[in-house]
């Protein structure tokens, strides 16, 4: 399972656990969900201006978000080809470091933990998860603990 990490800020330190983490989040997130197929996943780890940015081109809104998910599979669509071989390519997550602190800080928890918690809501969205109604929402969040809790990482 191809789980590409960038780090494309500089304003929030991030260690070699943080990274180990959400790659550890994407495994254990797909096993979970049954997904034994290895799909590619990108997370990448911006400032609060970029994720400001993409929020507005894709959402509309104006202002930072902790996380965004891109996914690339969509029902009853082909996978995508490149260089004449199919990949399969789940998705993009994009997660603002900036505000990851200041909600680990507001939460009383740690930046890991926080990180973690990002990186697996992010996955649910790419495994076609949504928290648009409160039955859906209570799903996707038992969902979420559960990787956190097969991980270990409390608040």
């Amino acid at each position: 399972m191809p789980v590409f990490v960038n780090n494309l800020q500089e304003k929030v330190p991030v260690n070699s656990k943080i990274l180990d983490t959400m790659e550890m989040v994407v495994a254990v997130s797909l096993k979970l969900e049954g997904r034994g197929d290895d799909p590619e996943v990108t997370i990448a780890l911006v400032d609060d201006t970029y994720i400001t940015e993409l929020n507005y081109k894709y959402r509309h809104k104006g202002v930072a978000t902790d996380v965004l998910s891109f996914p690339m599979e969509e029902i009853d669509e082909e996978e995508p080809v490149i260089n004449g071989e199919t990949e399969n390519i789940l998705g993009d997550i994009v997660i603002s470091m900036e505000t990851a602190l200041r909600q680990s800080e507001e939460y009383g928890h740690s930046l890991l933990r926080e990180m973690a918690y990002l990186a697996a809501h992010g996955m649910f969205h790419l495994l076609g998860y949504r928290h648009d109604a409160e039955d859906r929402r209570r799903i996707m969040r038992d969902r979420e603990e559960k990787v956190l809790s097969l991980l270990n990482i409390s608040r």
